[in-house]
């Protein structure tokens, strides 16, 4: 798989872990030999333990964090600051996961620099990487061919693995005017090509090819050197991505043609709440088996009545109990 194995010592031990050259070592063979990569999107812990438990090779923490998580109509609204909080998460949630014992390698985390974080010249992309980094991601990924490539090499140069992104890529919605599909011209389809040598050229360990034709992922894949991975981009790149509200059926505002969604996570959130608010409403939830029960003597206490002397004696049984009820609240919450 690529990845580092698990090593023991000094009384623990360091699970696999894939990494950047561990994902650039696996561009598929020519006949279509070899494993292709899977990555998704991840945004929270609970997300990333799920990825990881599910054995993909690369969780992305994507700017598509501003339309799916944080209600945008375009990923140009976060920040590097917002990226790298949700990095954290994803970060921690994996630490999480490996510490369970769960059979996968760690996925790579690969942060995205969101737009303007790249744009205003090396020393600020470089900073911006190394936040992210900071953060727990082991790589970055920003947009952008030919006229990218002196960013890519100042963060290469800073030590910081670079995941490249072309074709229709979200940050340039207001140039492309609007979300596109690129490359439907000889022009253009040669221009992506030369932004995907230029990329190999810079350093780049990997790159995303978004929203093009097949025959021309297949033309790019075949030409470069390093893992080309797809979304809207046809079978023969060397792995896919998806973003992760998508695949699971929970974002319902936009249904892109290359999205398969593998659930429907979304009505079967809505029907668990409507389920939720009706046993609410109806004095359903909760039931006895869902509630702490207090012991006979405060029971009687506390029903006696709110005369002096009944609340006297709920004080002085409510003492008696206090320690034994806190710690069975506090500690197992399973009193």
């Amino acid at each position: 798989m690529g990845a580092i194995k698990a090593v023991q010592g000094a009384g623990r031990t360091t699970r696999a872990r894939i990494s950047a050259p561990a994902v650039a070592a696996r561009k598929m063979n020519r006949d279509g030999g070899g494993e292709r990569l899977v990555m998704v999107t991840a945004y929270d812990a609970p997300g990333a333990r799920i990825a990881h438990r599910a054995g993909v090779d690369i969780v992305l923490v994507g700017d598509s964090l501003a339309m799916v998580v944080l209600g945008y109509e375009d990923t140009l609204q976060v920040t590097v600051e917002d990226m790298a909080h949700h990095t954290a998460a994803v970060h921690r949630g994996l630490q999480a996961c490996e510490a369970s014992g769960v059979e996968h390698p760690r996925p790579l985390v690969v942060g995205d620099l969101p737009w303007m974080g790249y744009h205003t010249g090396t020393h600020d992309a470089v900073r911006n990487a190394a936040m992210l980094i900071r953060a727990g991601a082991g790589a970055v990924k920003l947009e952008g061919g030919r006229k990218r490539t002196d960013v890519v090499k100042a963060i290469i140069d800073a030590e910081i693995p670079v995941m490249g992104h072309i074709g229709l890529t979200p940050q340039s919605v207001n140039a492309m005017g609007g979300f596109k599909v690129q490359g439907r011209q000889l022009s253009e389809a040669r221009s992506l090509i030369d932004d995907a040598v230029a990329l190999v050229e810079s350093g780049v360990f990997a790159m995303v090819l978004e929203g093009v034709p097949d025959v021309l992922a297949k033309v790019i894949t075949e030409t470069v050197p390093v893992p080309v991975i797809g979304i809207g981009a046809g079978p023969d790149c060397d792995g896919q991505v998806l973003v992760w509200h998508d695949l699971l059926g929970i974002e319902d505002r936009l249904a892109p043609k290359f999205v398969r969604r593998y659930a429907d996570i979304g009505t079967a959130c809505q029907a668990a709440i409507e389920a939720y608010v009706e046993d609410v409403r109806t004095q359903a939830f909760p039931n006895k088996s869902e509630s702490y029960v207090a012991s006979v003597d405060l029971t009687e206490a506390l029903l006696a009545g709110t005369t002096p002397e009944g609340l006297a004696a709920a004080g002085r049984v409510l003492s008696a109990d206090a320690e034994d009820y806190l710690a069975g609240l506090y500690g197992s919450y399973a009193g």
